[in-house]
Protein backbone atom coordinates (compact mmCIF):
# COMPACT_ATOMS: atom_id res chain seq x y z
CA UNK A 1 0.00 0.00 0.00
CA UNK A 2 1.15 3.57 -0.80
CA UNK A 3 2.44 5.63 2.16
CA UNK A 4 1.35 9.48 2.53
CA UNK A 5 2.62 12.10 1.26
CA UNK A 6 3.65 13.82 4.44
CA UNK A 7 7.39 15.50 5.23
CA UNK A 8 8.04 13.15 7.58
CA UNK A 9 8.12 10.25 4.24
CA UNK A 10 11.59 8.84 3.85
CA UNK A 11 13.15 9.85 0.23
CA UNK A 12 13.33 5.94 -0.11
CA UNK A 13 9.93 5.55 -0.14
CA UNK A 14 9.05 9.12 -2.25
CA UNK A 15 11.39 7.34 -4.96
CA UNK A 16 9.34 3.94 -5.23
CA UNK A 17 5.90 5.24 -5.33
CA UNK A 18 4.44 7.03 -8.58
CA UNK A 19 2.75 11.04 -7.76
CA UNK A 20 0.24 12.32 -9.42
CA UNK A 21 1.56 16.29 -10.10
CA UNK A 22 -1.71 17.86 -8.24
CA UNK A 23 -0.42 15.72 -5.16
CA UNK A 24 2.99 16.76 -5.20
CA UNK A 25 2.22 19.98 -5.56
CA UNK A 26 -0.47 20.08 -2.66
CA UNK A 27 2.50 18.97 -0.78
CA UNK A 28 4.69 21.57 -2.01
CA UNK A 29 1.58 24.17 -0.69
CA UNK A 30 1.59 22.51 2.83
CA UNK A 31 5.49 23.00 3.24
CA UNK A 32 5.84 26.34 2.25
CA UNK A 33 7.72 25.20 -1.14
CA UNK A 34 6.89 26.21 -4.23
CA UNK A 35 4.67 24.32 -6.74
CA UNK A 36 5.40 25.74 -9.71
CA UNK A 37 7.14 24.33 -13.05
CA UNK A 38 6.99 20.81 -14.22
CA UNK A 39 6.27 17.74 -11.82
CA UNK A 40 10.16 16.67 -12.49
CA UNK A 41 11.35 20.15 -11.10
CA UNK A 42 8.55 19.70 -8.35
CA UNK A 43 9.62 16.22 -7.20
CA UNK A 44 13.40 17.58 -7.10
CA UNK A 45 12.34 19.93 -4.73
CA UNK A 46 10.42 17.65 -2.45
CA UNK A 47 13.53 15.72 -2.85
CA UNK A 48 15.77 17.74 -1.13
CA UNK A 49 13.25 18.87 1.53
CA UNK A 50 13.25 15.04 2.56
CA UNK A 51 16.68 14.63 2.24
CA UNK A 52 17.73 18.02 4.11
CA UNK A 53 14.63 19.86 5.24
CA UNK A 54 16.11 22.95 2.51
CA UNK A 55 13.52 24.83 0.47
CA UNK A 56 14.68 25.26 -2.41
CA UNK A 57 13.58 27.93 -4.85
CA UNK A 58 13.05 27.76 -8.64
CA UNK A 59 14.85 28.27 -11.04
CA UNK A 60 14.39 31.47 -12.96
CA UNK A 61 13.91 31.09 -16.30
CA UNK A 62 13.99 34.06 -18.66
CA UNK A 63 11.61 34.02 -22.23
CA UNK A 64 12.92 34.14 -24.80
CA UNK A 65 11.28 36.27 -27.52
CA UNK A 66 10.86 34.10 -30.21
CA UNK A 67 11.40 35.33 -33.36
CA UNK A 68 9.84 34.15 -36.62
CA UNK A 69 12.16 33.02 -38.91
CA UNK A 70 11.22 32.30 -42.51
CA UNK A 71 12.63 29.77 -44.15
CA UNK A 72 11.25 29.73 -47.70
CA UNK A 73 13.09 28.01 -49.39
CA UNK A 74 13.98 24.86 -47.51
CA UNK A 75 16.41 21.59 -49.17
CA UNK A 76 18.41 19.30 -47.95
CA UNK A 77 21.49 21.38 -47.76
CA UNK A 78 19.20 23.71 -45.46
CA UNK A 79 21.90 24.01 -42.08
CA UNK A 80 20.08 23.67 -38.77
CA UNK A 81 20.69 26.70 -37.00
CA UNK A 82 20.68 27.19 -33.30
CA UNK A 83 17.53 28.53 -32.85
CA UNK A 84 15.73 26.20 -35.01
CA UNK A 85 12.07 25.91 -34.80
CA UNK A 86 10.35 22.42 -35.44
CA UNK A 87 7.67 24.47 -37.48
CA UNK A 88 4.74 23.23 -40.17
CA UNK A 89 6.99 24.55 -43.32
CA UNK A 90 9.98 22.37 -41.94
CA UNK A 91 7.37 19.47 -41.32
CA UNK A 92 6.03 20.42 -45.07
CA UNK A 93 9.22 19.60 -46.20
CA UNK A 94 10.00 16.67 -44.55
CA UNK A 95 6.88 15.51 -45.36
CA UNK A 96 7.76 15.81 -49.58
CA UNK A 97 11.61 13.84 -48.83
CA UNK A 98 9.53 11.76 -46.17
CA UNK A 99 6.14 10.77 -46.58
CA UNK A 100 5.64 9.57 -42.89
CA UNK A 101 7.61 12.18 -41.23
CA UNK A 102 6.36 13.61 -38.18
CA UNK A 103 8.62 15.00 -35.56
CA UNK A 104 9.53 12.07 -33.03
CA UNK A 105 11.82 13.07 -29.82
CA UNK A 106 14.93 11.56 -31.58
CA UNK A 107 14.42 13.98 -34.38
CA UNK A 108 13.45 16.93 -32.39
CA UNK A 109 16.83 15.61 -29.86
CA UNK A 110 18.98 15.31 -33.25
CA UNK A 111 18.21 19.49 -34.39
CA UNK A 112 18.99 20.26 -31.31
CA UNK A 113 22.37 18.39 -30.71
CA UNK A 114 23.13 19.03 -34.54
CA UNK A 115 23.51 22.45 -35.25
CA UNK A 116 25.72 23.15 -38.63
CA UNK A 117 24.85 19.89 -39.98
CA UNK A 118 22.49 20.05 -42.70
CA UNK A 119 18.80 18.66 -44.01
CA UNK A 120 20.15 15.81 -45.67
CA UNK A 121 21.39 14.61 -42.33
CA UNK A 122 18.11 14.92 -40.32
CA UNK A 123 16.52 12.74 -43.36
CA UNK A 124 19.66 10.65 -42.61
CA UNK A 125 19.14 9.91 -39.54
CA UNK A 126 15.44 9.48 -39.99
CA UNK A 127 15.93 6.51 -41.93
CA UNK A 128 18.90 5.12 -39.61
CA UNK A 129 16.29 5.36 -37.16
CA UNK A 130 13.74 3.84 -38.72
CA UNK A 131 16.14 0.48 -38.91
CA UNK A 132 16.74 0.58 -35.53
CA UNK A 133 12.73 0.23 -34.79
CA UNK A 134 13.43 -2.72 -36.70
CA UNK A 135 15.41 -4.70 -34.24
CA UNK A 136 12.64 -6.73 -31.68
CA UNK A 137 15.12 -5.27 -28.38
CA UNK A 138 14.84 -1.85 -29.85
CA UNK A 139 12.78 0.71 -27.25
CA UNK A 140 12.52 4.07 -27.87
CA UNK A 141 13.37 6.48 -24.78
CA UNK A 142 11.28 7.94 -22.66
CA UNK A 143 11.92 11.42 -21.25
CA UNK A 144 12.01 11.70 -17.01
CA UNK A 145 8.86 13.80 -17.07
CA UNK A 146 6.68 10.74 -18.57
CA UNK A 147 7.39 8.39 -15.87
CA UNK A 148 4.13 7.06 -15.44
CA UNK A 149 4.54 6.17 -19.58
CA UNK A 150 7.90 4.26 -18.46
CA UNK A 151 6.12 2.68 -15.64
CA UNK A 152 3.63 1.12 -18.13
CA UNK A 153 6.13 -0.01 -20.45
CA UNK A 154 7.87 -1.81 -17.45
CA UNK A 155 4.78 -3.38 -16.04
CA UNK A 156 4.03 -5.47 -19.46
CA UNK A 157 7.90 -5.96 -19.65
CA UNK A 158 7.47 -7.92 -16.90
CA UNK A 159 7.38 -11.44 -17.19
CA UNK A 160 4.96 -12.18 -13.70
CA UNK A 161 2.24 -9.40 -15.70
CA UNK A 162 2.20 -11.37 -18.56
CA UNK A 163 -1.32 -11.19 -20.03
CA UNK A 164 -2.48 -9.02 -17.39
CA UNK A 165 -4.74 -5.54 -17.94
CA UNK A 166 -4.79 -6.18 -21.74
CA UNK A 167 -8.14 -7.57 -23.84
CA UNK A 168 -7.73 -10.10 -25.66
Amino acid sequence: MRPNLTKDLSIVNFQAYYWLKEELQSFCRENGISSSGSKLEISNRIELFLQTGEISKPIKKTKAVKKKILQVNLSPDTVISADHRCSQDVRAFFKTVIPKFHFSTYIQNFFKNNVGKTYRDVINAWYEEEERKKNPLYKKEIAPQFEYNLFIRDFFADPKNQGKGREK
